[in-house]
């Protein structure tokens, strides 16, 4: 039985800057608003973590275009 890994790719759909925080998202099954958050909270604490941030722009693939959208929420009425 083989299963797939998962990919850890910057996101497409969930970018607000990079995709770095929407990928890791979608990889970790969190709302990206909250990965978001905690990098800004972790930035202020620890500096570097704008060094990581940039190396991961550098080093993650971006998302395949043949990946499937990520589900959108329902809607409220």
């Amino acid at each position: 039985m083989q299963t797939t890994p998962r990919r850890l790719y910057r996101a497409r759909h969930e970018r607000m800057i990079a995709g770095i925080c929407g990928g890791l998202a979608q990889f970790l099954g969190m709302d990206p608003s909250i990965v978001r958050l905690g990098v800004v909270l972790i930035a202020f604490l620890w500096p570097p973590t704008l060094l990581v941030y940039a190396g991961l722009l550098l080093l993650l693939p971006e998302e395949p275009l043949s990946a499937p959208e990520p589900i959108a929420p329902p809607e409220e009425a």
